[in-house]
């Protein structure tokens, strides 16, 4: 190994280590306004995902009235909101 690689790999190494990693884009973003025209619609399965896809969420769960869920908030989930007819009456995201 020559000298000039000697001292170059060392120089070469701590700049890499003090390098800024490039973040990984944010998935399951949800915005709950852009799936806003899917209220008053029933909650079909073929609606449920035109608004999850609207929403641009990763999943999509429907909750009944008095349903038990879980509270862990999830920015990528949307969540329609149903009354006893299935109609979905407000969306949330989390």
């Amino acid at each position: 190994m020559s000298l000039r690689t000697f001292l170059l790999v060392p120089a070469a190494l701590s700049l890499a280590a003090c390098a800024t990693p490039v973040a990984p884009p944010m998935a399951g973003r949800c915005d709950a306004d852009a799936a806003s025209a899917y209220v008053g619609r029933s909650a079909s399965a073929d609606n449920v995902e035109a608004a999850r896809k609207a929403a641009g969420a990763d999943m999509a769960r429907t909750l009944s009235p008095g349903q038990v869920v879980t509270m862990e908030y999830r920015e990528g989930r949307l969540n329609l909101h149903i009354d006893g007819g299935r109609t979905i009456t407000r969306i949330t995201c989390g």
